[in-house]
């Protein structure tokens, strides 16, 4: 889970590198503008990343089912190899999907407004800029994009079936509840990201409006956000910690407000 987690804050910090300091320039500043190299560069790294981050979900979802329905056998399936594999298979594939749907955008003409309503390059909001047919990317959008989502989507919901199974064979109600705790945190992230993706996403260019925007906020930059938080509190090596530290500092703000009381007394 370790292994999974670190290369998932490290994706999630790519991911929100991409979006949040072009988002927050173009905030404080007058003149709002990204070149189209610009744009397309954009547009195909937020995809990476997004994938990535979709496909390490499911690996983790994969992870947890073999710890609990599994736990005897999880040492010699969970190996190092097998890790390494279910973070190589993602990173490529999100490489060349990304590669194919920026192809795709580059092929097409921009004549009229030069104006994207959102506030990065995201794949819907350009093409609704084209001048040119944008059927082709329409087409592969639901069937090659609905298929990158719905894969590891399909695979989580396949891995917490079998979860559920094993813990409903648990007699007793302290082993349930020990069980569902262990998945509270990834099932809240699948939720968060992929219920506001399926909002995005999952409907015709023509509907998109501003709502859209809104629930993008939500799993490019609230997802990654929220994910430290989630994970890092629900585990104990973690309060652990955080309570020595917050014990440590309090005997040094105690100095510190004696000190400065000597200072400004009489």
């Amino acid at each position: 889970m370790y292994f999974f987690l670190s290369f998932l804050s490290f994706a999630d910090i790519c991911y929100t590198t991409v979006i949040v300091p072009k988002m927050l320039v173009n905030f404080l500043s007058e003149k709002k503008t990204i070149s189209y190299a610009e744009c397309l560069a954009q547009m195909y790294f937020f995809l990476v990343f997004g994938n990535i981050d979709s496909y390490l979900l499911a690996a983790m979802a994969i992870d947890r089912c073999v710890a609990i329905c599994s736990p005897f056998h999880y040492v010699t399936v969970m190996n190092r190899r097998c890790c390494v594999l279910l973070l190589a298979f993602p990173i490529t594939f999100s490489y060349l999907h990304s590669l194919l749907h920026v192809l795709l955008v580059n092929r097409l003409t921009f004549c009229a407004s030069n104006v994207i309503h959102h506030f990065f390059c995201d794949v819907n909001p350009v093409l609704k800029l084209s001048c040119s047919s944008t059927f082709v990317n329409e087409i592969v959008a639901m069937t090659e994009g609905l298929a990158s989502v719905m894969a590891p989507f399909v695979c989580i919901i396949i891995s917490y079936l079998r979860i559920l199974i094993a813990v409903l064979k648990i007699p007793s109600a302290a082993g349930k509840h020990k069980a569902f705790s262990t998945c509270s945190s990834h099932l809240t992230m699948v939720i968060l990201f992929y219920g506001s993706i399926s909002y995005v996403y999952l409907h015709p260019l023509s509907s998109y409006t501003v709502k859209d925007r809104i629930a993008t906020i939500n799993y490019t930059v609230l997802t990654s956000m929220l994910n430290p938080f989630i994970y890092s509190l629900r585990n104990k090596d973690m309060k652990r910690g955080l309570q020595k530290l917050v014990n440590k500092i309090k005997p040094q703000m105690g100095r510190f407000s004696t000190t400065t009381n000597k200072i400004c007394g009489p």
